[in-house]
């Protein structure tokens, strides 16, 4: 699409989450421009110091029950790799190097969650399934591992702290449940100047825990 509103959409194959929300771009915003950006979800951690759902024993879990549910909720197939996490960054920079094209990066996603493949013990069958022959060349190139650097400081300067999130407008929009309301920002870009979500970014800070740092 041309001229559309441009829409940034930040993802890690590393994430349940993305897999669901691309599964229901069918119901995004028809003037949306998309273009898909690969992130490493672990970089974003980084930056901001907090930790991923599964490095908490029970949240990891609870997580993959859930996306289990709302899959099904959907109507979305999903089927869980044999072991999570995995390493995602040479899946990531494969999907770089491609562009990354939106079948490419359906594709991927299809492979883990899906399939239920793992993409780090199998790349070959990855790699036959996006078919490229070249792919260890392509991730290989450091062109490519340095874009994938950019775009996840991209992400974070934009204040990403999660995957997947759409930005639009300079508004973030975090999680495979808010395709909604992003929609409704599109149809009402002043929806934040106004009322109770204006005050709620003028709300004070309040107790801090004893090893925070104050928020930036």
């Amino acid at each position: 699409m041309k001229n559309g509103l441009a829409a940034h959409w930040f993802f890690d194959v590393l994430s349940p989450f993305s897999y669901l929300h691309l599964r229901q771009f069918g119901e995004l915003h028809p003037s949306l421009e998309l273009k898909l950006v690969p992130v490493l979800f672990a970089g974003l951690l980084r930056r901001w110091g907090t930790k991923g759902p599964a490095e908490l024993p029970s949240k990891r879990i609870h997580t993959y029950r859930y996306c289990a549910w709302a899959a099904s909720r959907h109507g979305i197939p999903f089927r869980m790799p044999p072991r999570h996490p995995f390493n995602p960054l040479s899946t990531l920079r494969l999907l770089v190097a491609l562009g990354p094209a939106r079948s490419h990066v359906e594709q991927a996603f299809n492979f883990i969650y899906d399939q239920g493949r793992d993409p780090e013990r199998d790349w070959r069958g990855l790699c036959d399934a996006l078919h490229v022959t070249n792919a260890d060349a392509l991730v290989a190139d450091p062109a490519v591992k340095q874009q994938l650097i950019a775009n996840t400081e991209q992400a974070a300067d934009a204040g990403v702290f999660g995957v997947p999130t759409f930005v639009v407008r300079g508004q973030l929009f975090w999680g495979a449940d808010t395709i909604e309301w992003m929609n409704a920002f599109v149809e009402d870009p002043g929806m934040f100047e106004r009322g109770e979500m204006s005050r709620a970014a003028q709300v004070e800070f309040g107790a801090h825990r004893k090893q925070d740092r104050p928020p930036p």
